[in-house]
């Protein structure tokens, strides 16, 4: 008896070794490469705060060494520094090739102007004879080639290649499905909308303005929160504008991204008591709407602050 105990876990061993042999080599599409993984990264990298957080939704601390580009910003809050606390910050901004090298990373997780910049020290490229794999930040494959403008799916693929790339697939399909059903039930609590609100992002800048261009996820949020971004024409992701074109385009709602070291309450000063802007419906009316840099960029915070969009765009449907 005991030996046909034996023999079963034994068995039962090597089915699940091969089985999970088989789920590598995997193959995923970032931006307009491809790239595969032969087994999980053990000593990943992940620069900036949302993606470190998609990196902490997954549970995938076990495969990190550190995580960069968060303190430098100020970014950083204490819901992560709960989850990164046993993970050192390898570099405070952008890191430098001998940080990965340093680090013995075999996968680096960013994206363009996301830890890495186009022609800069640390690329796919760069980094490849290293053997150190790079996922990119779909968002950000518009600094790189075409691509349509964004939905949430954007972040939403970034999850579920992870989930492939790490092999939990699994975790991460449950993640989204959850993260897709909050969506629908927005979606539902606002109903039909005659006329989208009229929104403007405001990240910094008092000269001129520093907003989320059509190619930026805010757009993606606006629109599932119920409004249009009043930027929508302008094909970038995150960039510099005037503010006549804000003026005349009359923002009903402006959202305001905290971080770094002007404050959001500095930033709704400045617009309330600059005469330029003292006949914007949003500011004769008071509607501003606060999102931490986490919420306002590509990660697990996306959908939470799409609620809280949805409730200042349209408050008596929800």
């Amino acid at each position: 008896m005991a030996a046909r105990l034996l023999l079963s876990a034994t068995l039962f061993a090597s089915v699940f070794a091969a089985s999970s042999a088989f789920a590598y080599p995997v193959t995923v599409k970032s931006c307009d490469r491809e790239v595969t993984f032969e087994q999980a990264p053990a000593r990943a990298i992940s620069n900036d705060v949302n993606l470190t957080e998609m990196m902490l939704a997954l549970k995938l601390q076990d495969h990190m060494v550190g995580y960069t580009g968060i303190s430098g910003w100020k970014t950083l809050d204490e819901s992560l520094r709960e989850g990164v606390q046993e993970l050192p910050e390898l570099s405070p901004k952008y890191p430098t090739k001998e940080v990965l090298l340093n680090a013995d990373a075999d996968f680096y997780f960013a994206g363009w102007n996301y830890g890495m910049k186009v022609g800069g020290e640390v690329t796919p490229e760069t980094l490849e004879p290293f053997k150190i794999k790079v996922y990119e930040l779909t968002e950000s494959c518009i600094h790189i080639m075409a691509k349509n403008k964004p939905t949430m799916d954007d972040m939403f693929v970034d999850l579920l290649n992870l989930g492939k790339i790490f092999g939990v697939e699994d975790r991460a399909e449950t993640l989204v499905a959850g993260y897709r059903k909050q969506l629908d039930e927005i979606t539902t609590r606002i109903g039909a909308i005659e006329k989208p609100v009229r929104v403007f992002v405001y990240d910094s800048g008092t000269e001129k303005p520093f907003t989320s261009g059509r190619f930026g996820i805010p757009t993606a949020m606006i629109e599932a929160a119920g409004g249009i971004n009043i930027m929508d024409d302008v094909e970038k992701s995150w960039t510099e504008v005037s503010w006549e074109p804000v003026i005349e385009r009359n923002p009903e709602v402006v959202v305001i991204v905290n971080y770094g070291d002007v404050t959001a309450e500095q930033k709704i000063a400045f617009m309330k008591e600059n005469p330029a802007f003292k006949n914007l419906d949003a500011v004769k009316q008071d509607r501003f709407v606060v999102l931490e840099y986490v919420e306002a960029t590509p990660g697990p915070r996306n959908v939470q602050a799409i609620d809280r969009l949805a409730k200042a765009f349209h408050p008596r449907n929800m």
